[in-house]
């Protein structure tokens, strides 16, 4: 049975920068089990164009029957964020059509959001307003 590749802060990072974005990140759960927080980890990353994705892992998975070892983030979730406001990507893009987060996305999914917020001109934002079409 083929399991998603495992997430974790770092992982998240390293994909953010490695498309070019500044990045900051917290963990949010502790080793401990009843530790009070409801998210696992969280990663910002800024990039050039000047959009943003906050990925959030809210929980882990188990792996393994009596949850001692195997705790692993396989599904984030991912805000898109322009000027410091959630946003849409315009319209002909696979991701951000008509809301503002993409939930449950594996290592894959995200490494193609990551692709294309990265690489999208912010120009397209003004352009598609212009035209009535955002």
């Amino acid at each position: 049975m083929d399991q998603p590749q495992p997430m974790t802060e770092d992982s998240v990072r390293e994909i953010l920068e490695a498309a070019g974005a500044k990045t900051m990140s917290r963990s949010g759960r502790s080793e401990n089990y009843g530790a009070p927080r409801e998210f696992s980890f969280e990663v910002k990353g800024v990039f050039q164009n000047g959009l943003a994705l906050h990925v959030v892992a809210r929980q882990f998975n188990y792996r393994d029957p009596w949850e001692a070892q195997g705790r692993v983030n396989d599904l984030v979730d991912a805000a898109l964020l322009k000027d410091g406001q959630f946003s849409e990507l315009p319209k002909g893009y696979d991701y951000f059509q008509g809301r503002d987060e993409e939930t449950g996305l594996d290592e894959i999914a995200l490494r193609e959001v990551v692709a294309v917020v990265s690489r999208i001109n912010p120009k397209i934002f003004a352009l598609q307003k212009l035209t009535g079409d955002m």
